[in-house]
């Protein structure tokens, strides 16, 4: 049915001796063969026309590898060769449909092309409507702003968190990207929260106003975290002198233990916390303060098992997320296992140690 071997001995006559009118025109015959036969053929047959269309296209012009590229793109079982050739070509004309479309590159064919060809073509492959988390690493690795602004508004992406926190940098000077970001549904919530710490009045009411109906909510419930906590921020030098004060008289009079600090936790009331969980594990307030904001639960360990807290009493500092931090269960009982193995010497033996390191540090 297919007449290979009359086309194959068609195809060598015309590149040893036909004009480029020919060549482009076996060129066209065999395609146009190829796509009106493509739901019938099978593996061997479809190797055929790999062969054959292979030979063709090593002495062709620009413009009908264009044209093949385009035709071949969209096809699910097209010649596999001619596919990878097409897709490797310098031009982009020729490799980007291929590219952009073709699913019969493998992710490890275009992580070999992303490597090593040009920003044209990795903007490209940022096209596909399925991009893995490997590709896009690759191609975030390697592109320039125009290949990143793609890939962070194609939905099919797939980013690693890695990937995510390295978006967020890039798109501090670029508000188009802060957007993209933003309204993506698949960016982790705490990613999310801090790209919306980061955005301007601006690009935060717009992304509201954009945004999905099933991420307007995230949307709303961070900014109103983030306005508290910027007002919180503002008043908190105020906030510890009168904190400090305030424990130090309690301790006089025998009134500072593992009860007082939690009834600070339960209302909430940051700067006492800080200060009575200071004075408790004899440490400064200025350490404690920076373990309480951080972005590890775990930096709480150590000056809670000093201070002679049971777990109960550190798990409702943590749950209460005084500071905004968010613990998981899982990470609940990690936690708990690390902090009942810590003793309370070995607690302070490193609290004093962390606090001779800061005397040093400040003088």
């Amino acid at each position: 049915m297919y007449h290979h071997r009359s086309l194959i001995s068609e195809l060598e006559d015309a590149v040893r001796r036909g004009s480029q009118e020919k060549r482009v025109e076996t060129l066209r015959r065999v395609t146009n063969l190829f796509l009106s036969e493509k739901e019938q053929l099978n593996e061997e047959q479809i190797q055929i026309f790999d062969e054959v269309l292979g030979h063709l296209i090593k002495r062709m012009e620009s413009k009908a590898l264009i044209e093949l590229s385009e035709r071949l793109a969209p096809i699910n079982n097209a010649p596999i060769n001619v596919v990878n050739n097409l897709a490797r070509d310098d031009e982009i004309a020729i490799a980007g449909p291929i590219l952009a479309l073709s699913e019969r590159l493998t992710t490890r064919d275009l992580i070999e092309i992303a490597m090593v060809k040009s920003q044209s073509h990795l903007l490209a492959i940022s096209k596909r409507s399925s991009l893995s988390e490997s590709l896009t690493d690759t191609l975030i690795e390697r592109g320039d702003r125009h290949v990143i602004s793609k890939l962070a508004g194609n939905a099919g992406a797939s980013f690693s968190e890695k990937t995510y926190s390295r978006l967020v940098e890039f798109a501090e000077d670029d508000e188009t990207l802060f957007e993209k970001l933003g309204l993506r549904l698949d960016i982790p919530l705490h990613i999310f929260r801090r790209l919306l710490e980061r955005a301007t009045e601006a690009v935060r009411m717009r992304l509201l106003a954009l945004a999905m109906p099933e991420k307007r909510d995230d949307i709303k419930d961070i900014l109103a975290s983030v306005s508290t906590e910027v007002i919180d921020n503002e008043e908190m030098g105020n906030d510890f002198n009168a904190a400090q004060h305030l424990v130090e008289l309690m301790q006089e009079n025998g009134e500072l233990d593992q009860v007082a600090l939690l009834e600070f936790v339960k209302a909430h009331r940051f700067a006492e916390t800080v200060a009575a969980l200071a004075a408790l594990c004899s440490a400064p307030i200025d350490m404690i303060k920076r373990m309480m904001t951080d972005n590890r639960n775990e930096s709480l360990l150590v000056p809670c098992k000093a201070a002679g807290l049971s777990w109960l009493t550190l798990r409702s500092l943590l749950k209460e997320q005084l500071t905004g931090k968010i613990v998981s269960d899982d990470e609940l009982n990690n936690l708990k296992r690390e902090y009942l193995r810590l003793s309370q010497s070995a607690a302070k033996r490193v609290i004093k140690f962390w606090s001779m390191q800061q005397m040093h540090q400040d003088v």
